[in-house]
């Protein structure tokens, strides 16, 4: 089974939604991407169809968008 996706940018909404997709789904099941520290994953963040983070890729190509930490655009800078 492919993993799902974590992006987020490491903000207080992002940790904790982090840790609840951990729980969830399992640590081997989803890859996390700090988007804030892993700046060359925001243009694939963008082509998946992640608007705001945090967000979650599932292996089917959905993206599934949780609470709002920020959009792209903040993450950026």
């Amino acid at each position: 089974m492919a993993k799902s996706v974590f992006y987020h940018a490491g903000c207080p909404v992002c940790v904790s939604a982090e840790q609840e997709i951990i729980t969830l789904i399992g640590k081997d099941n989803v890859e996390i991407v700090h988007l804030g520290e892993s700046k060359n994953r925001i243009s694939e963040a963008e082509n998946k169809g992640v608007k705001s983070v945090p967000a979650l890729l599932t292996p089917t190509g959905n993206v599934l968008h949780i609470n709002y930490g920020a959009s792209l655009a903040d993450v950026k800078g």
